[in-house]
């Protein structure tokens, strides 16, 4: 059996930081949760640090300005840490052995709204793929839609036949758009995989992004930080390869999998199924 906890008030003294999802736990790509904004502010006025930690495939910058859309003040919270904005440092800095190795140019499968992953020199984008050293992945775009991969596939067939290692900017499938569940990244790197590609994900449940997310923290020890998230392969996976407890968000993906009152024997089996131990399950994010 998993408890289910109502809110975070019974746990939130036993840990000095708090690494919480955004799609599915804070919003649901439309509006904030009812209770977040008074939950982060009963969090700060105890000293608790807050970093949001997101596999949106765009720069901590963009994400700002889209919790300002929605009315959370920054007060409540110490910093963004997102798959786009370690993707630019990546593309930017070369440090890593994988992006080192990398051209300039790119073909981009995504949004225009995600080209803040290589604002500032970072990579150009361009249309033939023989004339890219790699595949830009940043999920589903406007004109092909996000419920189905079918439409991307002969994109993703020149780019594997042109030789183009994939960079998937978000390991996330699918994410809950107000009552949607439309498709990531991920889906499309599932693609890039089966045809034969090599592709490089940034982002949960990888532990190396939970190094930024300890700094902005500033540094406290691991046991003592708690991560929240709706997904168990990437929130709740990511937060424990970290050393890091994590609660299950019953919203966003959850729900929609769950439904609104899920019986706590068949989390225990899913989060089983997963490998995850979650300290327990939580009904939302609030106090």
């Amino acid at each position: 059996m998993m408890e289910i906890i109502d809110g975070i008030a019974p746990v939130a003294e036993r840990y000095d930081g708090f690494v919480l999802d955004l799609w599915g736990v804070v919003h649901n790509g439309k509006a904030l949760y009812p209770g977040v904004a008074e939950a982060l502010s009963e969090l700060k006025a105890r000293g608790k640090g807050v970093v949001f930690l997101t596999n949106a495939p765009r720069r901590a910058w963009f994400i700002a300005k889209m919790l300002d859309g929605m009315g959370l003040d920054r007060a409540l919270y110490d910093a963004i840490v997102s798959s786009g904005e370690v993707s630019w440092w990546h593309l930017k800095h070369r440090s890593h052995p994988w992006f080192a190795k990398l051209g300039r140019a790119c073909v981009h499968i995504g949004p225009d709204r995600d080209l803040s992953v290589v604002e500032d020199g970072a990579a150009e984008v361009v249309e033939d793929p023989r004339s890219a050293s790699f595949l830009l992945n940043t999920g589903p775009d406007p004109v092909r839609g996000p419920k189905s991969v079918e439409p991307y596939r002969a994109a993703l067939e020149a780019c594997h036949a042109a030789g183009l290692p994939m960079l998937c900017v978000n390991p996330d499938r699918a994410v809950m758009v107000g009552d949607d569940r439309v498709l990531c990244a991920g889906a499309l790197a599932d693609v890039y995989l089966d045809l034969g590609g090599a592709v490089l994900e940034i982002g949960k449940p990888d532990p190396a992004v939970y190094d930024p997310v300890l700094e902005a923290l500033g540094n406290p020890q691991r046991h003592r930080v708690l991560a929240i998230g709706d997904t168990p392969h990437t929130d709740l996976a990511g937060a424990q390869a970290a050393g890091m407890d994590a609660l299950w968000a019953l919203t966003g993906l959850a729900a929609a999998a769950h439904g609104e009152n899920p019986e706590p024997s068949r989390l225990a089996a899913v989060a089983h199924e997963e490998g995850v131990r979650p300290i327990a399950a939580l009904r939302s994010l609030r106090w």
